[in-house]
């Protein structure tokens, strides 16, 4: 098995790249039980955070690393909440503040779409010149009342109208098939298998 540090401490996350990467023979570790803090995340796009997280936690173990960096983009909003979705409501904000922030700036307006994004970055070294990267979108509107007592963030208020449900409302493994991080893992995955039948 080939180790692979998991720049990310969300538990959840975690296992679910553990399982998703374990046919691929790789041992997933996060870099919480490393003992690594996590890295800044001081860009303007998924892209380049995730690619920074993941150089970092590779520079700490000498492993190759996987780094994930996700949000959600309102069309009325200019693309806000967007790289700062998790604090979106301040620093130390949490999730029912972030939602009452966003309804509260969205206000009246007829316009509610909305995108989720999920940046994926794997390195096999710090330094590597050539670092997997896939970003993904998952499509849908802002509600104004939340629906759904399933998922995390903005998933209440996130309505998907081909199910005619919000992100809340679907359970765990349909939301994984559908969601913009089951897009950008199996999307992942896929690279890496290719990379690896090459190299054979």
């Amino acid at each position: 098995m080939q180790k692979l540090v998991l720049a990310s401490n969300n538990v959840g996350k975690v296992r679910e790249f553990k399982a998703l990467l374990a046919p691929l023979h790789f041992e997933v570790i996060s870099q919480g039980e490393l003992g690594i803090p996590a890295a800044e995340e001081p860009h303007h796009t998924f892209i380049e955070n995730a690619l920074a997280k993941a150089r970092h936690a590779s520079e700490a173990t000498g492993l190759p690393a996987l780094a994930d960096d996700s949000g959600i983009c309102v069309d009325a909003l200019a693309g806000a909440p967007g790289v700062y979705s998790a604090r979106y409501a301040g620093e130390h904000s949490n999730d029912a503040a972030n939602n009452q922030k966003l309804i509260l700036e969205l206000g009246e307006n007829p316009n509610r779409s909305a995108h989720y994004v999920c940046a994926l970055a794997f390195v096999k070294s710090p330094n590597d010149p050539e670092p997997i990267i896939v970003q993904t979108r998952w499509y849908g509107q802002i509600l104004k009342e939340a629906q759904g007592s399933n998922g995390f963030g903005y998933d209440p208020y996130f309505y998907l109208p081909e199910l005619n449900q919000t992100a809340a409302q679907l359970d765990s493994s349909h939301k994984n098939q559908v969601s913009h991080r089951g897009q950008a893992l199996r999307e992942l995955i896929a690279q890496l298998q290719s990379q690896a039948n090459q190299s054979v």
